[in-house]
């Protein structure tokens, strides 16, 4: 008797464990639901992986591209989806003009160290800078000149979005921060681009956010790491037109500043040039005159300049044949006989085109209302 109660015992003792096995198992997996649930970034997470994932096997890291996926935490996946191939970078220097001066020195500091680290070898001082700002006012080719750079050194481009970085989570931040590092280091030669970095890394107070502040340090303290080891080939690429808003620490770290200033006579008239370079343009087209009538221009308003004067003979073509077109709808046309019926735009269409944004910008208050008097 006393053995089977013994026997009983044992076999009640094993359901219960399973039981409780079985229990905990169901409650981490209801737990683990409900986090993810409550965590409104999973989403995001998940399509950034599988964004990661893409970009990873593009870029051909190893030839077992799985590997290295496995290789890298979740944080460096978040940052890997921000990846870009210098090979679908559709930016060259020969798409941005006026700035020679530029892009020689960049080529010269920037770009020569890292395709040709033999010729530099025995020298630290020669060796290409981990920090480079770009800056100056709005348009004028910061963000272009990025792009063409990772391009032409053919380094990974990490098109950094400062949001990814911010996680209401604590501690989420600085692990992201870290992930953009510990990424690019995995990836070097690798250039990371933060955009408008004043809104990132501006001067530091004593009302900025603990996580803020934490994660400003963090960054710093990792940038640090790069500076101090000459075989790393990673460089930190900013671009602002509000460089009196950067801490000092940060202009400290950014040692190769290059400021892109509006263009000026001479410029224009070689941005207007790349700019109508492929488009049909009539004989008449001064590009001299219109250099000098466009003083205050960034290059980006050059460019919304000539697309509005583009759009001016579309609308001629709507309004002269689009009635035409539609009276001999029910019958057959020969397709050639609209075939070049698309004027070339005329020196008109460019002198409207540039008192219509003119007085935008006036109103606007990003043209001094004194430049009015050029013609």
């Amino acid at each position: 008797m006393n053995m089977a109660d013994g026997a009983f015992s044992r076999s009640e003792i094993v359901g219960l464990v399973v039981r409780l096995s079985v229990v905990t198992a169901i409650t981490y997996i209801s737990i683990r639901c409900l986090m993810n649930q409550l965590d409104p970034t999973t989403k995001s997470k998940k399509k950034a992986k599988k964004k990661a994932q893409e970009h990873l096997r593009r870029l051909g890291m190893t030839e077992n591209v799985s590997l290295a996926i496995d290789q890298l935490t979740d944080y460096e996946m978040m940052i890997a989806s921000h990846l870009v191939d210098p090979n679908d970078i559709t930016v060259s220097w020969e798409d941005i003009a006026g700035l020679e001066n530029v892009i020689q020195e960049l080529r010269e500091t920037v770009i020569l160290p890292i395709q040709r680290k033999d010729l530099f070898a025995d020298s630290q001082l020669t060796q290409a800078p981990k920090g480079v700002l770009l800056h100056g006012p709005p348009g004028c080719g910061k963000t272009l000149i990025a792009k063409a750079t990772a391009k032409e050194a053919g380094t990974r481009f990490i098109n950094l979005d400062v949001s990814i970085l911010t996680d209401k989570w604590y501690g989420e931040s600085q692990k992201l921060a870290s992930a953009v590092f510990t990424l690019a280091v995995k990836l070097q030669p690798c250039i990371i681009f933060i955009d408008e970095i004043d809104s990132f890394l501006r001067m530091r107070n004593t009302h900025d956010h603990e996580a803020t502040a934490m994660m400003k340090a963090q960054f710093m303290s990792l940038w640090d790491g790069l500076i101090t080891d000459p075989t790393c080939t990673v460089i930190i690429m900013g671009a602002t037109n509000r460089p009196q808003d950067l801490d000092k620490a940060i202009l400290r770290r950014m040692p190769a500043t290059f400021h892109i200033s509006m263009p000026n006579v001479a410029q224009r008239a070689q941005v207007l040039k790349l700019i109508l370079e492929k488009e049909p343009m009539a004989e008449e087209v001064d590009i001299a005159s219109l250099s000098i009538m466009t003083d205050g221009f960034s290059g980006s308003d050059l460019r919304e300049l000539c697309r509005n004067a583009s759009v001016y003979r579309v609308r001629d073509f709507v309004r002269h044949h689009a009635p035409a077109a539609n009276a001999s709808a029910g019958t057959s046309t020969d397709d050639e006989e609209y075939h070049d019926a698309l004027r070339p735009i005329t020196m008109e269409d460019l002198v409207i085109s540039v008192h219509k944004m003119r007085d935008s910008k006036v109103h606007t208050g990003t043209l001094n209302a004194v430049k009015l008097d050029l013609d």
